[in-house]
């Protein structure tokens, strides 16, 4: 007696997804996700700018007391040029009181602390040549230490009248401004630090001498620039 074995067919392999249609789909899942990132970029930019105008205008404001409005100017190499011209480089903020006179100049600068870089926005008045206020704008110092340098009141006189006067040339400062250790300032132009926070005080010190350095110079040249009565306030 014969018995018949049945043999399966072998299965054809199932069709191959064409390269070209899958690249085809991944291309188009990638531009469709390139198209929502930009599309949220756009949508986001406008209101970040305005964030940071806000924040920015805040913190002037606060720094430069009695101040309504400001101009915002650009350093360069030629001296201050007007802010939206085109023209890049570091800004500075020229503010005004209710009858558009000016009341000081918000200037930028930053020092190395314990634990990172100080940010810090400081009021320079050219009618003295001096600082004459601060805030600072971020820094990673450790809590109830860094923070007392905006907080302490013996460490805020430093910052009532901090000498900021220019060479003979109107290059420079006549005497660079420094850190000095706590209870040993002699000079206009020195910072005592606080006692037990030396390292964030030096940079407050570093952060005053650096902005000073770069704006006093151009601000004195082009003062006129600043205090022009026909000047137009920017919100």
């Amino acid at each position: 007696m014969t018995n018949d074995v049945q043999v399966e067919a072998p299965q054809a392999p199932p069709d191959a997804t064409p390269t070209f249609a899958m690249l085809r789909t991944l291309g188009g899942i990638s531009l469709i996700s390139g198209l929502l990132v930009v599309l949220a970029y756009q949508f986001t930019l406008p209101i970040i700018a305005e964030n940071q105008r806000v924040r920015t205008e805040q913190a002037v404001f606060r720094v430069v007391p009695g101040a309504v409005t400001k101009r915002d100017f650009v350093l360069t190499d030629a001296g201050l040029a007007p802010a939206g011209e085109g023209v890049q480089g570091e800004l500075i903020y020229a503010a005004y009181d209710a009858a558009d006179q000016l009341k000081g100049v918000a200037i930028t600068g930053v020092g190395n602390g314990y634990a990172g870089p100080v940010t810090v926005l400081f009021n320079y008045d050219p009618a003295c040549q001096c600082i004459v206020g601060s805030k600072i704008l971020q820094m990673t110092e450790t809590p109830g230490f860094g923070d007392k340098m905006e907080t302490d009141p013996a460490f805020l006189e430093n910052l009532k009248a901090l000498d900021a006067k220019l060479n003979a040339d109107g290059t420079a400062l006549i005497n660079p401004i420094v850190t000095v250790k706590n209870g040993s300032k002699t000079h206009p132009w020195q910072i005592d630090a606080i006692s037990g926070a030396t390292l964030s005080s030096n940079a407050m010190g570093k952060a005053a001498n650096t902005a000073a350095q770069r704006a006093a110079p151009a601000i004195q040249r082009d003062l006129a620039k600043l205090t022009a009565a026909n000047h137009t306030g920017q919100d």
